[in-house]
C-alpha cells in the first residue's frame, strides 16, 4: 500500500501542556514518520505512513489530547511525501502572526506531589517541581512560541539529569519548559523584615517558616502570582494582627487548608465544590461554614461563609501540613495591586510581614487568586483570575481587534482576536496610582503576548473614570459603551445571544446619557444597542460619592422625605436613635440639591435600608452594607411589602419609597432586623419579576439576562431565577465572567467590535 502525507496545524491551549510530546509518541505507536513543531499559532504537525497508520493517528490525535490541552481547531490538508526517516521535535517556528494560545497557571499533579514528597527522589521537597501536566504557566511567560527562552526560567540552566529528562521522548518532561531541580533550578530563602537571610541551624526553610507561623509571626510568600501574607488560620491574635496592620477593618480574608479533608472539618463541601477545590485552576471557593467552625472570628466576621482554597504549589504543600489551614490573603495593603517583584517587596510589606519566603525565579505578570461560588451547582466567579486567565471566552462572529479598557472598580480589560475574547487578570480599583500602573503594563504586555494591535478601543460613558481618560490616550477611534448595556452584552457574549434580551443589570453606580447615575436597569438590548424599558425611582446621593461610603446620609433623606421634620422623633428607627454628626447640614444639601446627584442604583436601596436598620452607617469596603443586610437575612422567610410601579414617559418606573415606609412602620411595632432584611430582600425580588413580567408582556421577549455586581448576593439572586422561571422564561446568568465589574470589559469589547464589523 503506498504511504500518503498529511500537514496538521491544531489551534487552542496546546503550547506548554505537553502536547508535542504526545504527538511524538503517538507517532511513535502508529509507526508515521515526520516532524512537529511548536509555531505561533499553536502546534504544527507533518506525517507520512500508510492510510492506516494516518487514519488511526489523527483519530487518536483527536481523542487522546493531554490533560491540560484544549483544541479548538484541528486542519488536515494532504502534502506531498518527503521520504521523512524518523519523528522528530523541531525547533520552534517564530513569525509575526502569534495565535497561540497561552495555558494558565496550573496547580501541582499528583505525579508531582507523589515525587515532592518521596524521600527517596531527587526532587524530594523541592519547590519548584512540575512537569508539562503541571506548573506555572501565564505568569512566567513574556512571549510565545512557549519555550524555555521565553519564560522567566530562561536564566537558569537545565544540569545533565534534568536536560536528558528534557530530552527524552518517555519522560513526563520532555520539553516542560520550567523543569528544574535542586542542582539547578531556583530556590527559596527565608528573610527578616529587613531583608536579611534568617541565620538557622535548620537547613531546610519550610520547616523554619512553620515555626515562625507557630509562633503567631506573620508571613509574606512569594508564590506564582505575587506574594500572599500568611498566618495560623486558628490563632486569634495573629489573625487579628494581620488585620490591623493590613488596614483591613471588615473584609474577609480567604484561608488555604493542607487538605480536602482539613477544609472539610471546618466547612460544607458539595461534590461541585469539592471539584473545583481540586480542579487544576484551584481558585479560592467560598464555602458554608460547617457545625465544627473553629477558624478565628475575624477571619471571615459575621459571615456564614468563608473563602477556601487548597495548595496549588509544591511551596504550598511543604508548607502546610494536611490539618493546618492558615489565612492566605493578597500580599499587599489595602487597595493597592498584588505585589510580585522582589526589588520592591520588602519595602512595601515590611510594615505587615515578619518574615519573607522568597524565591529568585522572577514572576513576569502578576495574577490574584481567583473567587469562585457554586450557584444552582455550577461555577459563579466573583473574580476570575489565577488558574482561568489567559484562556478565552470563544464568541459567535469573528471581531475586529479591539482593546476594551473596563471600569473604575474590580477592573479587567479585555482585547478580541477573531472569534476569541480574551479578558485579563484581576487589576483591582485604578483610583489606586500604583494599580492604574500595573493596568498600563498589563494591556500593553496581553497586547505583545497575543500579538494584538486593537483597531479601536471601547470605554465606558463615564468620562471622569480612569479607564476611559486612559482609553483617549491610545490614539485610536473610542467607542463610550453605556455601563449596563455593557453588563448585559457580557452574559450575552457568554451564551451566544444575538437578541433582544430583557436585562436585569443592577449594581451600585453607573453614568447614564441622562447625566444621572443608573444602577436598576431593566433594558430590552442586543450586540449593537439598547432601550432603557424600566429602571428604579431615583434616590439623591447627598455628598455624591461621600453618600457611598456613608450610607446613612441616603436614609436620613428617606427619613425626612416619609416623615418630614417630625422624623427625629421617630424612635424606634435605629438611625434616629443615633443620628450621626452633620445630617442637618446633609438635608439642607439636598433640599437644595447641592452636591446631591440622583442615583437608581439598586446598591444604593441596600445601602439605605441597612442604614435605616442600624445595621451599617458607614462603610469600609465596597458592598459592605448590602452584604450585611443579606446576611441579616439568613433563616427568614422572607414576606412582599408595598411598593409602587408605573409608566412615565414611556418607561416602567418601580417606586421602592412605599417599602422604606413599611420597613420604619414594622420597627416602631417591634419587628426583628433579620426579619425586614428578609422582607427587603423577598420584596425586591418581586417588583424585579413584576417590572421584568411587563416588559415581556409588551415586547414578546422571553429571554432574560442577568448581571450586575448586586446580583453577587446569593438570596436576591436565587429569589429572582425562582420567580421568573415559574413563568417559563429563558434564564441567563454568567458563568465564564463575574457579575460585577471584572467581566464588563467582555461586554464593552463585543459591542465595540459588533459594532465596527
Amino acid at each position: 500500500m503506498m504511504d500518503i502525507a498529511v500537514h496538521i496545524q491544531i489551534t487552542g491551549i496546546v503550547q506548554g501542556v505537553g502536547f508535542r510530546p504526545f504527538v511524538y509518541n503517538l507517532a511513535r505507536r502508529y509507526g508515521v514518520k515526520g516532524w512537529v513543531s511548536n509555531n505561533a499559532s499553536g502546534v504544527e504537525i507533518e506525517v507520512e505512513g500508510s492510510q492506516t497508520a494516518i487514519s488511526g493517528f489523527l483519530a487518536d490525535l483527536n481523542s487522546q489530547t493531554p490533560p491540560l490541552a484544549v483544541v479548538d481547531t484541528l486542519m488536515v490538508k494532504d502534502c506531498q511525501l518527503c521520504g521523512y526517516v524518523d519523528f522528530r521535535i523541531t525547533a520552534s517556528v517564530a513569525d509575526k502572526t502569534k495565535t497561540a494560545l497561552v495555558s494558565p497557571d496550573v496547580a501541582t499533579c499528583s505525579h508531582c506531589r507523589e515525587e515532592l514528597l518521596n524521600p527517596a527522589d531527587r526532587r524530594y521537597r523541592y519547590p519548584f517541581i512540575n512537569c508539562t501536566d503541571c506548573g506555572p504557566r501565564f505568569t512566567i511567560i513574556n512571549d510565545i512560541p512557549y519555550d524555555r527562552q521565553a519564560t522567566t526560567m530562561c536564566d537558569f540552566t537545565m544540569c545533565p539529569d534534568c536536560q536528558a529528562e528534557y530530552d527524552n521522548p518517555a519522560n513526563r518532561r520532555f520539553h516542560a519548559q520550567p523543569n528544574a531541580c535542586p542542582v539547578c533550578g531556583p530556590a527559596y530563602q527565608l528573610l527578616d523584615k529587613e531583608g536579611r537571610l534568617v541565620d538557622s541551624q535548620e537547613d531546610d526553610v519550610f520547616i523554619q517558616a512553620r515555626k515562625q507561623l507557630a509562633a503567631g509571626q506573620i508571613l509574606a510568600i512569594k508564590g506564582i502570582g505575587g506574594y500572599h501574607l500568611a498566618v495560623n488560620a486558628f490563632d486569634y491574635a495573629a489573625v487579628a494582627r494581620l488585620r490591623e496592620r493590613k488596614v483591613r477593618e471588615d473584609k474577609p480574608f480567604a484561608v488555604m487548608a493542607g487538605s480536602l479533608a482539613a477544609s472539610k472539618t471546618q466547612c460544607l463541601v458539595s461534590a461541585m465544590e469539592e471539584q473545583l477545590l481540586t480542579s487544576a485552576a484551584r481558585p479560592i471557593v467560598l464555602l458554608n461554614k460547617g457545625k465544627g467552625y473553629s477558624l478565628a472570628d475575624s477571619i471571615a466576621p459575621g459571615n456564614p461563609c468563608v473563602g477556601m482554597m487548597l495548595p496549588y504549589t509544591p511551596a504550598h504543600t511543604l508548607l502546610l501540613a494536611p490539618a493546618d489551614i492558615w489565612v492566605m490573603t493578597s500580599g499587599n495593603l489595602s487597595d493597592e495591586p498584588i505585589a510580585y517583584q522582589d526589588n520592591d517587596v520588602i519595602s512595601r510589606l515590611n510594615t505587615i510581614a515578619d518574615y519573607f519566603l522568597v524565591h529568585n525565579r522572577d514572576i513576569y505578570c502578576r495574577a490574584d487568586d481567583s473567587v469562585v461560588k457554586v450557584v444552582f451547582n455550577k461555577p459563579y466567579f466573583f473574580r476570575r483570575s489565577r488558574g482561568y486567565v489567559p484562556g478565552p471566552v470563544n464568541l459567535v462572529h469573528e471581531l475586529p481587534p479591539v482593546l476594551a479598557v473596563g471600569g473604575e472598580l474590580k477592573n479587567t480589560f479585555c482585547l478580541t482576536r477573531g472569534k476569541q475574547a480574551f479578558l485579563s487578570a484581576h487589576i483591582g480599583d485604578l483610583e489606586n496610582l500604583p494599580t492604574y500602573q500595573s493596568y498600563v503594563e498589563a494591556i500593553e504586555h496581553m497586547q505583545k503576548l497575543l500579538a494584538v494591535t486593537p483597531m479601536v478601543v471601547a470605554c465606558d460613558l463615564h468620562p471622569e473614570y480612569l479607564s476611559t481618560k486612559y482609553a483617549q490616550t491610545v490614539g485610536l477611534p473610542t467607542v463610550a459603551v453605556q455601563h449596563h448595556h455593557a453588563h448585559i452584552a457580557a452574559v450575552m457574549a457568554e451564551h451566544h445571544l444575538a437578541g433582544p434580551v430583557i436585562g436585569l443589570a443592577f449594581d451600585g453606580t453607573g453614568y447614564g446619557p441622562d447625566g444621572t447615575l443608573w444602577g436598576g436597569e431593566f433594558l430590552v438590548a442586543d450586540m449593537r444597542q439598547y432601550r432603557r424599558a424600566g429602571h428604579l425611582s431615583y434616590l439623591p446621593l447627598p455628598g455624591g460619592a461621600q453618600a457611598v461610603r456613608q450610607p446613612w446620609r441616603i436614609a436620613i433623606c428617606l427619613l425626612k422625605e416619609l416623615y418630614g421634620e417630625d422624623f427625629i422623633n421617630q424612635q424606634a428607627i435605629p438611625l434616629v436613635q443615633e443620628l450621626p454628626a452633620g445630617w442637618e447640614l446633609v438635608i439642607a444639601a439636598a433640599e437644595k440639591k447641592i452636591n446631591t446627584p440622583l442615583s437608581s442604583g439598586v446598591g444604593r436601596l441596600f445601602d439605605a435600608a441597612a442604614a435605616l436598620l442600624g445595621l451599617r452607617q458607614s462603610i469600609n469596603y465596597e458592598g459592605q452594607a448590602a452584604i450585611e443586610l443579606e446576611l441579616a437575612a439568613q433563616g427568614a422567610g422572607g414576606r412582599v411589602l408595598s411598593y409602587g410601579i408605573k409608566e412615565l414617559d414611556g418607561k416602567w418606573n418601580l417606586d421602592f419609597k412605599p417599602v422604606f415606609a413599611a420597613l420604619c412602620q414594622a420597627l416602631q411595632q417591634g419587628a426583628a432586623v433579620g426579619q425586614l432584611a428578609a422582607d427587603f430582600h423577598t420584596t425586591l425580588a418581586a417588583a424585579t419579576c413584576d417590572m421584568t413580567l411587563k416588559i415581556s408582556k409588551a415586547t414578546g421577549i422571553r429571554e432574560i439576562a442577568l448581571s450586575g455586581g448586586v446580583f453577587q448576593n446569593i438570596t436576591l439572586l436565587s429569589q429572582v431565577i425562582r420567580m421568573l422561571a415559574q413563568h417559563k422564561l429563558q434564564l441567563y446568568l454568567h458563568r465564564q465572567v463575574p457579575p460585577n465589574d471584572g467581566g464588563l470589559a467582555l461586554g464593552q469589547a463585543v459591542i465595540a467590535g459588533e459594532g465596527s464589523r
